[in-house]
């Protein structure tokens, strides 16, 4: 199997797609968008005070020429003031003009704006913010796509040439049925994007009716719900599974025989939050894959959320996954 950041940097190298990041006087930002500048991968807009971002580059010595800067205190007034009205109507009467006003004097807020209105394609925050100034302005303005009720977090794990699918491990603590089927068609789709042929898993302590809890029934029941919702996927979803039996052909064959996914399962859907985190984290720390996200899945537009530790390489590899995101098939 090829990189795959080979293969997405493939995918979106020409396109010009335009990524914002709120967070332009981080060095690794800096760094990062100076890199996919330079490769011919995507065309950066960093946000942020005009004096903070040149003073970053020129203490790492950085030459940002060729990138856009947009400070958002020093636009221009009428476009400043278009963008309040759209928010404004986006929000549909839940915010006024002066409370739009100090939001967009956030940079989240204005570059979430930017890709709400076509100015930019994706955004890739966090670097400096916590998840949730990242998250909320993305639901506030840019929403849920057609047919999804919320959002959910996905990792890709890579090592060599596997590569998997984990999720939800980012986003929704705990899941209800319907939720959790949600999140396993967002994540078919998402696996599709990345080259993933999905087989997906619906992962619990019990396979096939082995044990009986009401967390087993949940699962069941979101096995059904997203096989009813998407049945163009009916085949690659099932459940409920161990992940022995979801990944192990040997243990399959013993229990659950029928199923045309245990044993060849490739994206995993956890009951919990709890459980997705621990998982991804368990791979990553024991099984020496690399994680990769999280990839907020179910948005209208491509938004993504960087950990507070992430490396310039982080950086890069986020915002490569943001902009494949960005291109319409």
């Amino acid at each position: 199997m090829t990189d795959l950041f080979v293969e997405l940097a493939d995918k979106i190298k020409g396109k010009d797609l335009r990524v914002v990041f709120p967070e332009g006087e981080d060095a690794r930002i800096q760094g990062a968008a100076i890199r996919l500048k330079n490769s011919g991968l995507l065309q950066p807009i960093l946000l942020g005070h005009d004096q903070d971002i040149q003073a970053a580059a020129k203490q790492h010595q950085f030459d940002l020429t060729g990138i856009q800067m947009i400070d958002p205190n020093q636009v221009d007034q009428e476009q400043f003031d278009q963008l309040v009205d759209k928010l404004v109507e986006r929000r549909k009467g839940r915010t006024d003009a002066q409370t739009a006003a100090d939001w967009l004097k956030n940079v989240n807020y204005f570059a979430t704006m930017l890709v709400y209105t076509g100015q930019a394609d994706a955004m890739v925050s966090g670097a400096i913010h916590p998840t949730g100034d990242t998250v909320r302005p993305a639901l506030q303005i840019i929403k849920t796509a057609a047919g999804n009720s919320r959002i959910s977090g996905a990792f890709i794990m890579q090592k060599g040439d596997q590569r998997y699918l984990f999720a939800d491990s980012a986003i929704n603590i705990e899941l209800d049925a319907p939720t959790l089927a949600e999140v396993a068609i967002q994540s078919a789709k998402t696996a599709q994007l990345f080259g993933i042929d999905p087989k997906v898993a619906m992962l619990s302590f019990s396979t096939k009716g082995s044990a009986k809890h009401e967390l087993v029934d949940k699962v069941v029941q979101a096995t059904k719900l997203a096989q009813e919702k998407a049945p163009e996927l009916a085949d690659s979803i099932d459940g409920e599974l161990q992940f022995d039996a979801a990944f192990v052909e040997s243990v399959a064959a013993a229990k659950a025989p029928k199923s045309k996914v245990a044993g060849h399962a490739n994206v995993f859907i956890f009951p919990s939050l709890e459980a997705g985190n621990i998982g991804y984290k368990i791979a990553q720390r024991l099984g020496g894959f690399e994680a990769i996200g999280p990839i907020l899945q179910g948005l209208a537009a491509p938004v993504s959320d960087l950990s507070r530790g992430a490396d310039e390489e982080d950086v890069y590899k986020v915002a490569i996954i943001t902009a494949a995101q960005a291109i319409k098939n």
